[in-house]
């Protein structure tokens, strides 16, 4: 500390501007002493003598005013100035210190809040309690993109929030802004045979996916074809071929590039994005495979259609754990963490999972209601769910009649035993596909007028479209915010 005394860029620099000149202001008779005669030497007294300033009248003492800062400063000896700023300077760096040392703590604490997290979040055992706060968005909050001419069939948005990537059965990919809902890029599609006017899609896109860290993009088709994209600039990259059967859901493994595909003809298949490459190929289903999802683990799930069965693959190992409680076609999975997902079936049902247990933990009958005549009454199909990671928060959508599908909020219970509905959001169409955004300020909805699987019926009200749904906040009662702070 005493050699880095001298260097000027640490200390103040209002006290090193005083300190410049070490000698401090040069005072009426200073260094002339006994050369001017018009001085006079005064006579040594037995006492110390004070030095006063020569503006001090003579004679008796009068009363003295306090002494201005600047009066101060001018009486100092050079040795005496030197003392103080001396004494400022380490002072300054004391409090610099201390200062060092709380960032460091709070930065200690916030890293270690995050690796506390992180390991719950591999456990499977991170659950942000969110679900309680959730208000039902206003009507006019909502927004409609449109751009598709056909039924939209999958999303994804992007882990900084920022775009959003669409497909539908009119073969196009298109790249939103989320903040001004205006498109971006649209990669152009066709009918087999016009291959040559584009390098788009020649078939309805079913599913899509995006790497973690945005670099690509991923979608697979009816024709069994995966295409890989740069999702900043939707450059065609790759063509991964091998599928028998329609490819129906795709999932980038969390922080990495490895891809996973599942197809109609019961398969699921490992890919290496960076290098191009097929891995390996999986089978257990016993029909085809309508859905997948994975995170950061080296496995995936996937929902097996009319098999009624929920599979984890755990890659490495080459094993599969087998799951079943639906009556009907499982549609659509998707994982909450590491160790839950959320399921729905064309049965009219919503299941929560854990990946230790073979049944549901809770299983909501008909969710989204019925229709048809009394006494002929079905369920609405469950076409599509999602989750906000690692929350007590999840939606499922419905395909129903146009004055009855909508959008269903969830709540996770303690443990994932439960399932208490939150508020619905009427959407008039196929809810095709469904996302929250990583931070959970809106979720996402991918509406048509078919279901993205098939033609089974239409409705003709509906409007091809992305519905951006904002997510409100009850406002912090005053006890709550009293308590924050």
């Amino acid at each position: 500390m005493s050699s880095s005394f001298f260097i000027k860029k640490k200390g103040n620099p209002k006290i090193m501007k005083q300190g410049k000149n070490t000698v401090g202001p040069k005072r009426k008779g200073d260094g002339d002493l006994g050369k001017s005669s018009k001085v006079p030497l005064k006579k040594p007294s037995r006492h110390n003598e004070e030095i006063s300033s020569d503006s001090e009248p003579e004679g008796p003492a009068a009363p003295r005013k306090k002494a201005s800062n600047e009066e101060q400063e001018f009486d100092e000896t050079p040795q005496e100035k030197k003392l103080r700023l001396a004494k400022l300077y380490l002072d300054q760096l004391k409090e610099e210190e201390e200062k060092k040392a709380e960032d460091d703590s709070f930065e200690t604490d916030l890293i270690a809040g995050r690796l506390q997290d992180e390991v719950l979040e591999q456990k499977g055992k991170l659950q942000r309690f969110i679900a309680k706060d959730l208000m039902p968005p206003d009507a006019s909050d909502i927004r409609l993109l449109r751009g598709h001419k056909l039924p939209i069939t999958c999303l994804v948005i992007s882990s900084d929030e920022k775009y959003i990537f669409s497909a539908a059965k009119d073969c196009s990919i298109i790249k939103w802004d989320v903040g001004s809902g205006k498109k971006l890029y649209t990669i152009h599609g066709g009918r087999k045979g016009t291959e040559d006017r584009h390098v788009g899609h020649t078939a309805h896109i079913l599913c899509m996916a995006i790497s973690s860290d945005g670099k690509y993009l991923a979608t697979g088709d009816m024709n069994k074809l995966i295409m890989i994209w740069e999702a900043e600039t939707c450059k065609h990259l790759y063509k991964f071929t091998g599928h028998k059967g329609p490819v129906s859901g795709l999932s980038f493994r969390k922080g990495t590039h490895d891809l996973y595909s599942a197809s109609h003809d019961r398969s699921v298949k490992v890919w290496n994005v960076d290098e191009n490459a097929y891995v390996e190929t999986l089978f257990g289903h016993q029909d085809a495979i309508t859905g997948l999802d994975s995170l950061s683990r080296e496995c995936c799930v996937t929902a097996g259609g009319r098999d009624r069965s929920v599979r984890v693959w755990k890659i490495a190992e080459e094993s599969q754990l087998v799951f079943h409680g639906h009556e009907g076609s499982i549609d659509c999975i998707q994982l909450i963490n590491e160790e839950h997902m959320i399921t729905g079936a064309d049965d009219g049902s919503v299941s929560l999972w854990s990946v230790n247990k073979k049944k549901p933990l809770s299983t909501v009958k008909q969710a989204h209601g019925c229709h048809g005549d009394v006494g002929l009454e079905q369920p609405h199909w469950v076409a599509s769910v999602a989750a906000l990671q690692n929350s007590d928060t999840v939606a499922s959508g419905a395909s129903g009649c146009s004055h009855n599908s909508q959008v269903q909020l969830w709540k996770c219970g303690e443990k994932y035993r439960r399932l208490d509905p939150l508020f619905s959001i009427p959407v008039c169409g196929f809810i095709n596909s469904l996302k929250f955004s990583s931070s959970g300020q809106f979720l996402v909805a991918g509406v048509g007028q078919e279901h993205r699987l098939g033609r089974w019926w239409r409705i003709k009200e509906a409007k091809n479209g992305i519905y951006v749904i904002p997510l409100k906040r009850k406002p912090p009662c005053p006890e709550e915010a009293t308590v924050d702070e």
